[in-house]
């Protein structure tokens, strides 16, 4: 259970709740002002976007709105147990109402929830909580490490605007690109990422069914999940969906038998090429800028650059062994 509110540093002129339906459009307003007062642009997210987020949560307990005296949404956060003892807080803070102490906060309601979260990790794991804000973000930085938060990583949004179709891919020999389907797929795919994810760093096991919660989102499009295969063997697959001003590529990733080979070029090549196809010449995706397997020079390679950076800082809620990919195993 949280805290009670008289526990809480909720500044005056304030109330906190769990978000509802109702609170979508202006809990996205929050988000996209936040980042282009932080970093000149945002990431186009939707209703099914947040949507999705919450699949994941108890919002009676795991996600917060604040509220203003005159009702408009002044911050967001929420808190999410990814398994194996990592939990993930996410919060905004809109322009108008910074510097009123929304920010501690939101920092004291997902530090106090995930202390309920701590006996859920397996026994002898560290159990660790990471926040995350835009890198230039200095009020963020020092409220982190004034709550004894260490900077872990960068992470990358990259972006592209096609001003001519991208460069066909060269495929390796023997590969073959076949569109997505359920019943065929769905566990293998889910197998590759899994296995590809191996060699990401912060990566955590997850579970299938958990996982494949996303083919039901109302943004899923099957025709832009490509599976790449040699002979009956899944070798990669890139993952997609679009946004409202742009395409997106959630998920990129070879096996470690087909590395080095050129794959995760050509299926980035050619999902550049389908989104532009399509009529949709900017195309982005996330990506770790210490990436263990080298993604971030393969994006920059096909003309991707970075359009907003974001520190990843973790807090130690209890010692133990981590077990989170930390390190490429040979």
């Amino acid at each position: 259970m949280l805290s009670s509110d008289a526990e809480l540093a909720i500044p005056a002129g304030y109330t906190v709740r769990a978000p509802a339906e109702g609170d979508i459009p202006a809990i996205l307003k929050v988000m996209a002002d936040f980042d282009i007062a932080r970093n000149g642009i945002a990431v186009a997210l939707t209703a099914d976007d947040l949507r999705g987020d919450w699949e994941d949560l108890d919002l009676a307990s795991d996600a917060w709105v604040v509220r203003a005296r005159d009702g408009q949404a002044a911050a967001y956060a929420t808190l999410t147990d990814e398994g194996s003892g990592h939990m993930l807080a996410d919060g905004y803070v809109h322009p108008a109402h910074w510097g009123r102490g929304l920010g501690t906060l939101l920092a004291q309601l997902t530090e106090r929830r995930a202390q309920a979260f701590i006996e859920r990790a397996p026994a002898g794991a560290r159990v660790v909580l990471t926040n995350g804000t835009i890198a230039t973000d200095d009020a963020a930085r020092r409220l982190f490490e004034g709550r004894g938060y260490t900077l872990a990583r960068t992470f990358y949004r990259m972006g592209i605007t096609l001003d001519a179709p991208s460069p066909a891919p060269i495929w390796p020999a023997g590969i073959s690109v076949r569109e997505f389907v359920y019943e065929r797929d769905a566990r293998v795919v889910f197998e590759t990422v899994e296995e590809a994810f191996q060699d990401h760093w912060g990566h955590v096991p997850r579970v299938f069914e958990e996982w494949i919660a996303r083919t039901n989102r109302p943004d899923f499009d099957p025709a832009l999940w490509f599976l790449a295969y040699e002979g009956d063997a899944i070798a990669g697959v890139a993952l997609c969906n679009r946004r409202p001003d742009m395409g997106w590529l959630n998920t990129l990733a070879v096996r470690r038998p087909w590395r080095q080979r050129g794959l995760g070029t050509a299926l980035l090549r050619y999902v550049l090429g389908t989104f532009y196809q399509q009529g949709q010449p900017t195309i982005g995706l996330g990506v770790d800028g210490q990436n263990l397997t080298g993604a971030l020079k393969l994006y920059e390679d096909v003309g991707m650059h970075p359009t907003m950076r974001i520190a990843t800082y973790e807090k130690e809620l209890r010692p133990g062994v981590d077990l989170s990919v930390r390190a490429i195993d040979a």
